[in-house]
């Protein structure tokens, strides 16, 4: 068996060894494929999509929003260095958490990179959990309008002072239909659907046509999952993995960024699950371990959202990670 060891969780995951032995590249066709390997965080996508490149001589598209800061690593399980010098990933490590960067340009530039991969490969990777941006290179993504910052400033004053509840609230007396599809704990999105509602007078359903795009490559999508309370658990670990590789410290270092945002306004990339706790703590509203455990319940959380958006996808195939020997099987009968 190949022993996989994720940079951020102790434990391993197995691969058997004979699934990759005399893999031929050529051997699954011409035609021009992204493979999509997705899933909720901590269930084992890094090792599986690192293995596949490898097998296959290809390289990685990231699809994990939050690893393409360079000021976030330990808390958004970032494949280690030596991951990264093994397959080259793309997108990691490319912004900084105070740069402006949406799913739309994450679409544009995904899409150049395809191209010019295309041109030497005959099968790239995908591999990550944010929806959106997967379904953004997949299917297309409607043009909306560029942000109000002026709205998108008074937005984030009355969210700092009255909390998540009044975007709640406000997005679902504009818009109730994208209120019901929205990630409502997620104050970035529905700041952005207010906006929209606000500056065109029309609401973000409406402008969400939702109109596949045609792409020139074949797409396979690879979904990984396991049994919930096998996920939970690694998910803890994982936690517990990060404070003990520094979490606590890295979100220090983010607190003179993050403070020295513009007034009214927030930002985003410091919202995410395992930061915000610890900030919090660092504002003294929780002792540590108060912050700790709160992380492993919203990763919990967050990790069955991203199974609700998942599962909507009727084109995803499900496998459990250790089982790439039928992965590879699925692939090859996918691939023209």
């Amino acid at each position: 068996m190949i022993k996989i060891n994720s940079p951020t969780l102790k434990g391993e995951t197995t691969i058997p060894k004979a699934s990759f032995r005399g893999i031929q590249k050529d051997s699954f066709g011409g035609g021009k494929t992204l493979i999509v390997i997705l899933g909720p965080t901590a269930v084992g996508k890094t090792a599986v999509a690192i293995e596949f490149a490898k097998a296959l001589d290809t390289e990685i598209i990231s699809a994990d929003s939050r690893q393409f800061f360079r000021e976030m690593s330990i808390g958004t399980a970032k494949p280690s260095k030596e991951e990264l010098a093994v397959v080259k990933h793309h997108f990691i490590n490319s912004l900084s958490v105070t740069d402006e960067y949406n799913v739309g340009m994450f679409e544009q530039d995904a899409l150049k990179i395809l191209d010019t991969l295309f041109q030497k490969k005959e099968i790239v990777i995908m591999a990550g959990g944010s929806g959106l941006y997967i379904n953004a290179v997949c299917n297309g993504f409607d043009e909306l309008p560029q942000a109000n910052n002026e709205i998108r400033a008074k937005l984030a004053k009355m969210y700092k002072r009255e909390g998540i509840e009044y975007l709640q609230n406000t997005l679902k007396k504009l818009d109730k239909e994208h209120f019901r599809k929205v990630d409502i704990k997620n104050p970035h999105r529905l700041i952005r659907a207010i906006e929209i509602c606000m500056t065109t007078g029309k609401t973000y359903s409406e402008l969400r046509k939702g109109e596949k795009k045609k792409r020139g490559f074949g797409i396979i999508k690879i979904g990984l999952n396991m049994a919930r309370i096998t996920l939970y658990k690694r998910i803890n670990a994982r936690v517990d993995e990060m404070i003990k590789l520094g979490l606590l410290e890295e979100v220090k270092s983010l607190a003179p960024i993050r403070e020295g945002g513009k007034a009214g306004t927030t930002i985003n990339s410091l919202q995410t699950v395992g930061y915000k706790e610890l900030f919090d703590h660092l504002e003294g509203k929780t002792d540590l371990k108060q912050a700790i455990e709160l992380i492993k319940q919203n990763t919990r959380n967050f990790a069955k959202r991203q199974m609700t958006w998942f599962l909507k996808d009727k084109e995803i195939k499900w496998f459990e990670p250790d089982e790439s020997g039928k992965i590879l099987e699925y692939i090859q009968k996918g691939i023209p």
